[in-house]
């Protein structure tokens, strides 16, 4: 109701009791401003239908409540196109779960633990395919029995686990590769929100690893990188089927997963460093010059909040709406149709629904992409860039005067009162780029002009 108190949000996203140092969350479900349950369902037609817009304008005035924030992702992230139907969504949702339960499969069928309710942290395999008969491992893949003696563990035979992965013949390198992150992404997931009441269940651990076995196994490029399970551990929390679950996962990776691509000299990431550098050189030169100065000239000090997107930052609760404002701003409703699944049969209804007449189906930031005409091939810079180069630009003078290293950088500039600090406005007008950098202007102008300023406030106002 209107004129109603702000209710926090921690309730939803409950923190172990003994867990005292954990940030505080700052955002609010603010009545009037926050979507609630009552506006998303008012924004659907009789056929299904979704009025983007006016969802999006809400999104952009106070984030959207805990209760319904899993099925409005899958909206934001392009898992549904927002002009399909009730019954074209439902068909598509059979459809993934099923090609989910196949791929789950395939993995189990190599290694079956994979959806046996528990996962490993210790290594399986060998670089040369031979299995590895570690303790723990026999320990953890001991399934149908209750936990073995330390005697048990001692006899214990790996006979049955080396029949097992040696059943389908020679390994390949693609299967090899595969077991050999397994027990890596183990150890991230018992590291992955560990604050949270959530994770207390060994259900909820295994739930986030079998998706992330199943996401390494079929992205045969990137695989699992360190850092997905941050991406990854929200979708296990706001969606109660697992494989809707990995769908928004894997949609969100879709986003960021050029950061995660590395090759033998460098790391996807670095392309949006390399752009946060040459914003920060334009809006403030002796700023840059001093971070060159300090050997910070490649801003990997800044690595983990693009890689992660502020997830380590921030509290649970606010990450998750930093997270839904950024995608509100960068809605494009072709989103949709620009994926495509090459590992599955998509139909004509999982795809080209048109491009919308009315702008105001775009999220702020993309619509002036669109009303400037940049096109595919400019790669437009998303917003977390120039969210670092506001934190940066806000801490200045703090950075100028007390760093003294590249600690001191990130101690100032992205640690306790990066969520605290008012991030203004950056003023580019002035500014003037060599050609080659016109399109870090274009971007810089269009996200002070339109953006900046709705988008920082609105920040302001639910994490200060």
């Amino acid at each position: 109701m209107w004129g109603s108190a702000a209710e926090p949000a921690d309730s939803y996203y409950e923190v172990r009791p003994e867990c005292t140092d954990v940030p505080k969350t700052q955002f609010k479900i603010k009545p009037g401003k926050t979507l609630s349950a009552r506006r998303w369902q008012a924004a659907f037609s009789t056929e299904g239908y979704l009025d983007m817009g006016k969802v999006l304008n809400r999104i952009q005035r106070g984030g959207i409540h805990p209760s319904i924030r899993g099925e409005v992702w899958e909206f934001l992230l392009g898992c549904y196109h927002a002009k399909s139907t009730f019954d074209e969504r439902e068909h598509i949702q059979q459809r993934r779960r099923e090609q989910y339960a196949t791929w789950k499969e395939e993995c189990r069928e190599l290694f079956p633990i994979v959806g046996s309710g528990k996962f490993i942290t210790a290594p399986i395999i060998s670089e040369h395919g031979q299995p590895i008969q570690d303790p723990l491992v026999l320990q953890q893949t001991n399934l149908g029995r209750g936990p073995l003696t330390p005697q048990e563990t001692a006899n214990a035979s790996s006979v049955d686990m080396i029949k097992e992965l040696t059943s389908h013949g020679t390994l390949d390198k693609k299967v090899i590769q595969w077991m050999l992150t397994l027990h890596q992404i183990g150890l991230d997931v018992v590291r992955t929100d560990r604050t949270l009441v959530f994770y207390e269940k060994q259900e909820n651990l295994s739930k986030l690893w079998d998706i992330l076995a199943v996401y390494a196994w079929i992205d045969k490029d990137v695989g699992y990188c360190q850092g997905m399970s941050d991406l990854c551990s929200p979708m296990i929390m706001l969606l109660q089927d697992e494989a809707d679950s990995f769908w928004c996962f894997e949609r969100l990776m879709r986003r960021l997963r050029g950061n995660f691509r590395c090759t033998e000299t460098s790391v996807g990431v670095e392309t949006q460093l390399s752009n946060l550098a040459a914003i920060t050189q334009v809006v403030d030169p002796k700023l840059h010059q001093h971070l060159d100065t300090l050997g910070g000239g490649d801003y990997l000090f800044a690595f983990r909040m693009l890689m992660v997107l502020f997830r380590r930052e921030f509290s649970f609760c606010d990450s998750l709406y930093l997270w839904e404002m950024m995608w509100a701003l960068e809605y494009d409703p072709d989103l949709f149709s620009k994926y495509k699944d090459p590992d599955v049969t998509a139909d004509k209804a999982e795809g080209s629904k048109g491009k919308p007449k009315s702008i105001r189906q775009f999220g702020k930031f993309e619509r002036e992409n669109v009303r400037n005409g940049a096109s595919n091939s400019d790669a437009p810079l998303p917003i977390s860039v120039f969210l670092v180069a506001s934190v940066l630009k806000e801490k200045s003078s703090k950075l100028m005067t007390e760093a003294r290293g590249l600690d001191d950088v990130v101690k100032v500039s992205l640690i306790s009162e990066y969520a605290y600090s008012h991030m203004r406005t950056i003023d580019t007008s002035s500014c003037k780029l060599p050609t080659k950098h016109a399109y870090f202007q274009l971007q810089c102008l269009c996200f002070v002009s339109k953006i900046n300023l709705s988008f920082l406030k609105a920040v302001s106002r639910n994490l200060l």
